[in-house]
């Protein structure tokens, strides 16, 4: 990989990582409801999660794709779906302190789980892949997914401190509440583009 394409991947790592998306929004109120230090591990696990999920796409899980296109489709519904869920989750997330006993972030293995069912993973991870590394040598995929958590780990992070910064503003149950909720809508409207721009 030339040191043009590099700075090219890099440029659209960074662009793709730091806009809003499913990952980002969900940091976004995990920092705002649990702080920073308790949402390392789903940061982390986006990171490293998406940057295996290219790698093993880009060897061999594309082919799936360009076999059976209607795998795109069904990959689609379910991440939706699952995405309604979770912003209901969030949505929810602000109910009295004796209700959120058991609350809790992702774990790392939550996060690195989702981003198989995150549209916008997928969109990211096949594109990267299609621009970055069309040869499909191993070395190019290689290149691409150490990139992307080179970048995405730092980019998704700013999420999780604007969060957490929001948090010491939502002080009281109805801020929260409410701020949890905006969350929750901006994740739906977020599936728009996935809903009507397939992979």
């Amino acid at each position: 990989m030339t040191v043009d394409q590099l700075f090219a991947l890099s440029a659209f790592a960074l662009v793709s990582s730091i806009t809003p998306g499913p990952n980002n929004l969900m940091l976004m109120a995990s920092g705002a409801n649990f702080g920073f230090r308790r949402t390392v591990p789903h940061m982390l696990g986006i990171g490293l999660g998406f940057g295996l999920m290219i790698v093993l796409v880009g060897l061999g899980l594309v082919r799936v794709f360009d076999a059976f296109p209607v795998a795109h489709l069904i990959l689609t519904i379910l991440g939706v779906c699952y995405l309604l869920w979770l912003a209901w989750k969030i949505a929810h997330a602000a109910a009295p302190d004796a209700a959120r006993v058991g609350a809790r972030p992702f774990t790392f293995l939550q996060a690195a789980l989702f981003q198989w069912v995150n549209p916008k993973a997928w969109q990211m991870g096949l594109t990267a892949i299609t621009l970055y590394a069309p040869d499909r040598s191993v070395v190019a995929i290689l290149w691409v997914g150490v990139v992307f958590v080179l970048i995405n780990i730092p980019s998704v992070s700013t999420w999780t401190v604007m969060g957490q910064q929001m948090g010491r503003v939502l002080s009281s149950p109805a801020r929260l509440r409410a701020f949890n909720w905006s969350m929750a809508a901006l994740l739906v409207v977020s599936l728009i583009p996935v809903v009507f721009v397939p992979l």
